[in-house]
């Protein structure tokens, strides 16, 4: 039951669509522009650094909220489990930013709000997390790339760190954990998918903090 209402109230904190909701104060449907994606990303290309900063905050916020929430609700009566009560409720954050019901469903990729997952999920994995996502980034400029690194790290750390006893969880709890956070980034490189594809033929859009994207 806890599960259920964790995905649910992620789901709902993740239906606050910052890009599309930024887009509309300033007289535009943002998945009408640039990529069409209603994220960070087009929103930084679409209308400059500040608004993608602000929409990057956004998804972020309410992410860590979702979670945050769940863990007050749940968190005493289940401390063997407030880890995976945790990842139910950024999941369901993710999937209310990337398939919101009164956008018929066409959302953003999930990344900002990944960043929220990671941000207060454990203090353990803002490293990894900053480190491949900038370090690919600035070497790069392929937001996608390190968006796909991001998600590549977080499977691998999870593990590692479950089996490690970092969660003091049953080996159950943390098969249902590696299982939500496989489907989580099978949905992120799927969402991805033209992006890699991109990225292989070398023809991918790099994004700078700068006027650069206008060019």
């Amino acid at each position: 039951m806890e599960r259920i209402a964790c995905l649910i109230i992620g789901y709902v904190f993740g239906l606050f669509q910052s890009a599309f909701i930024y887009g509309k104060l300033h007289g535009i449907d943002i998945r009408e522009h640039g990529s069409g994606n209603a994220g960070t990303t087009n929103t930084l290309r679409v209308l400059g650094t500040k608004a993608g900063l602000i929409v990057l905050a956004g998804d972020i916020i309410k992410c860590i909220l979702a979670i945050v929430l769940c863990g007050m609700l749940f968190g005493k009566s289940n401390p063997d489990e407030i880890y995976l009560l945790k990842l139910y409720a950024a999941a369901g954050a993710i999937l209310g930013h990337n398939f919101p019901f009164y956008l018929h469903f066409k959302g953003g990729k999930g990344i900002a709000a990944t960043a929220g997952l990671i941000l207060a999920f454990h203090p353990y994995f803002i490293v990894v997390g900053v480190i491949l996502f900038f370090g690919a980034f600035l070497i790069t400029h392929y937001v996608s790339l390190g968006s796909l690194l991001v998600y590549a790290g977080l499977m691998i750390q999870m593990v590692v760190c479950g089996q490690m006893g970092l969660f003091s969880t049953s080996q159950a709890i943390l098969n249902e954990m590696y299982v939500i956070t496989a489907l989580l980034t099978i949905l992120a490189y799927y969402k991805h998918r033209e992006n890699i594809a991109r990225l292989l033929k070398g023809e991918e859009r790099k994004t700078y903090l700068t006027k650069k994207n206008k060019q």
